[in-house]
């Protein structure tokens, strides 16, 4: 696990074991336009078809699907996606 950059943007995790990679974006809460831009935007960046999220600590997120990346509470994400 480490932190990845693209083009000066910062992923927060990217996960790797074996073949499998998954990128992980994590934010507070996703409430205004701008965290919702900063968030997205940098999964968005990347080309290629691993699994990409962006886990909150909003319990009341529900599921936010924005061109294949995944928006989920930190315990979804626990639950469900690991």
């Amino acid at each position: 696990m480490y932190v990845g950059q693209l083009s000066g943007k910062e992923i927060d995790f990217v996960a790797r074991r074996g073949d499998e990679v998954i990128y992980v974006q994590v934010a507070v809460q996703i409430s205004s336009e701008e965290t919702y831009e900063r968030e997205f935007g940098n999964l968005k960046l990347i080309k290629d078809n691993y699994p990409k999220y962006v886990v909150t600590m909003d319990p009341n997120v529900g599921l936010i699907h924005d061109s294949g990346i995944v928006a989920c509470s930190a315990r979804q994400f626990l639950l469900d996606f690991i």
